[in-house]
């Protein structure tokens, strides 16, 4: 959606009236795990500095992180970048690149036409010579005054950070990588499941207690990846539509007991969007019917800006002016979430011990 439609959207809106155990036997929302929940910088600390870029990641650990967030997609000679989409026209400068102006083309990935730049069409080499952009530079205009400065990271070089950075800090940094668009990969010759799984066991990351959780979310792919290592894996669902790969009718049938059931067969937890679990103060069943499954429960994505808040939690009318999305945190804590992700780490980190000390 262009962001001119989504200021005039967000006008009219104001118009309008842990790291977690192996138990997996779970409380409901009105006796909330003992654990203490999980903060995942998405993106790193996307709402700091453009999004998948070491800088933001190294930042999101500085803030207290849990657990650092990389999209998965992969280059032309398969090898795993972090990026929110295969296609890099928003999140890169590669339009003001003249020697990869013939490279621009339209596909159709996950039955949707997108027309630009797509990552399997440039070597690691290629990609190396880009740099990274903001992708909302209408509502982030302080990480706009990044563009520029920094290249897109490979997972290897994630990995190496959340070692490193875990030496220094003396706690342990996760990762929490989601693979893109597996499906489509999979069509084009790219398949991501063994990979992926290859990648983090070099890391000598291979076992339940490894800081890692992959997620998805299609759903044939995390089937694959259950039976390819022991590595925790998180179905991601979202309150429209159904996974890509059609293994299911759609995420609300997923988001039954019957469904969440299912899911637990092969997955240690769901992503579900924050507005399936609690939305304009009226609170779903989901979180108390996915821990009696047995799974647990890392929502997502919690942003400071007003344009994303719940109009109770704005601070007056500008849409890139920051809210309380603490109170928005603390709501879904409270409902016994074990886990969020945010743009805004620092505050999420802020918010869940100040919600732990008072629990």
């Amino acid at each position: 959606m262009k962001l001119c439609k989504v200021f005039v959207l967000f006008a009219a809106a104001l118009a309008s009236p842990l790291v977690a155990g192996q138990d997996k036997r779970m409380p409901g929302p009105s006796h909330p795990s003992l654990s203490r929940p999980i903060v995942i910088a998405h993106r790193g600390a996307s709402g700091e500095r453009p999004e998948h870029t070491l800088a933001s990641y190294d930042l999101a650990i500085d803030e207290g992180a849990d657990f650092i967030e990389p999209d998965l997609v992969l280059t032309r000679d398969n090898v795993f970048v972090a990026r929110h989409e295969n296609d890099i026209t928003g999140t890169t400068d590669v339009a003001d690149h003249p020697e990869f102006a013939g490279r621009k083309t339209t596909k159709t990935i996950d039955g949707e036409q997108h027309t630009g730049w797509f990552t399997e069409d440039f070597t690691l080499a290629e990609l190396k010579t880009l740099r990274a952009k903001e992708r909302l530079p209408q509502l982030r205009p302080v990480n706009a005054t990044y563009d520029g400065k920094f290249a897109v990271p490979t997972l290897a070089e994630i990995i190496a950070l959340a070692k490193r950075r875990s030496r220094e800090t003396g706690r342990t940094i996760g990762i929490y990588p989601e693979t893109k668009h597996p499906t489509y990969f999979a069509s084009i010759g790219l398949p991501m499941e063994r990979h992926l799984v290859a990648e983090l066991h070099a890391a000598g990351w291979d076992s339940a207690d490894a800081p890692v959780f992959i997620q998805s979310f299609e759903v044939d792919n995390l089937k694959l990846l259950h039976s390819l290592t022991k590595i925790r894996l998180i179905q991601l669902m979202d309150g429209r539509g159904g996974p890509a790969d059609k293994a299911v009718a759609s995420y609300a049938d997923m988001a039954t007991p019957a469904g969440l059931t299912a899911v637990a067969a092969y997955a240690w937890g769901i992503g579900p969007n924050k507005d399936m679990v609690e939305k304009d103060g009226t609170a779903s069943r989901l979180v108390a019917d996915a821990h009696a499954a047995g799974l647990r429960v890392h929502v997502w994505t919690f942003r400071a800006e007003n344009f994303f808040l719940p109009a109770d939690l704005r601070a007056g009318d500008d849409p890139k002016a920051h809210g309380d999305v603490a109170a928005a945190m603390r709501r879904q804590l409270a409902l016994g979430i074990d886990g969020f992700f945010t743009d805004f780490p620092l505050i999420g980190v802020q918010a869940r011990d100040t919600y732990v000390t008072a629990r």
